[in-house]
């Protein structure tokens, strides 16, 4: 009888920040991966839209390697996944989270949701990957579907299903929204979002992020043509109005009820 020999996945890796502290609860060790199909006019890492140039390591190496900076996790530390798009690579998460569970491991994925589906094969693997995942930080760029295209070419219909399914489910979810002047800073997007949000179950906390300029540098460095030239940050006034309006000192990072 001929046995195969068990071919551990590898995930393309693009860098690692051992001391995260925004990417989740506590201190965090995190791993960007490469690849992603959405090309965000604000994206400040274009340099992981392609798998060009990854490192790829299995999960063991990668475990391995995050579980040297443990003692300084405390409590509420983990590991978090980001990217890229770490839904682009299901197997490696599973195999990765899996093993960090085993470990007693905080588990947190950084995603904009795109590649969510509820066909299969990858419902069937998204919903193995939610048994060792704690806790998504799903970035929302957009509520309006026609706006949520021009900004990043991609629908956002699948990205808001993914958000109504982890409700279901009632998986923690922390909602990031990149505030955009001339995209998506507008009132009537803000309360639109809101409104939406206030349909879920699952919302631990809100986070306005302040659209910035500082990754222009590798979109010139790649050759590519930065579409929101001119555009500066918001001012502290609109950062302040989006926060009221998006309710975000209503959630204290536990669950609540409809």
């Amino acid at each position: 009888m001929n046995s195969t020999e068990y071919t551990p996945v590898k995930g393309a890796i693009h860098s690692i920040e051992s001391f995260g502290s925004v990417d989740g609860p506590g201190i965090r060790y995190v791993i960007f991966v490469k690849g992603c199909r959405m090309r965000c006019q604000f994206c400040h890492n274009p340099d992981t839209w392609s798998m060009e140039g990854a490192s790829y390591q299995t999960a063991d190496e990668v475990l391995t390697k995050a579980l040297r900076y443990r003692n300084y996790w405390g409590d509420k530390g983990g590991i978090t996944v980001s990217g890229g798009e770490p839904l682009l690579q299901m197997d490696f998460l599973i195999e990765l989270f899996r093993k960090a569970k085993e470990q007693g491991v905080h588990t947190a994925i950084d995603t904009s949701g795109n590649p969510f589906t509820r066909k299969e094969p990858f419902f069937g693997k998204f919903q193995e990957l939610m048994n060792y995942t704690d806790l998504l930080l799903l970035d929302i760029k957009l509520i309006n579907d026609k706006a949520h295209r021009e900004l990043t070419g991609c629908t956002n219909q699948n990205i808001l299903d993914l958000a109504r399914y982890l409700s279901e489910i009632g998986k923690p979810v922390w909602i990031r929204h990149v505030l955009v002047p001339e995209r998506s800073d507008y009132d009537e997007y803000l309360m639109q979002l809101d409104e939406f949000l206030h349909t879920l179950s699952n919302v631990q906390r809100v986070e306005v992020l302040p659209y910035h300029t500082l990754g222009t540098f590798k979109w010139e460095n790649l050759g590519i043509p930065y579409q929101l030239s001119g555009i500066r940050p918001p001012s502290p006034e609109r950062v302040e109005n989006a926060n009221r309006l998006l309710h975000t000192a209503e959630y204290t990072g536990y669950l609540r009820q409809k």
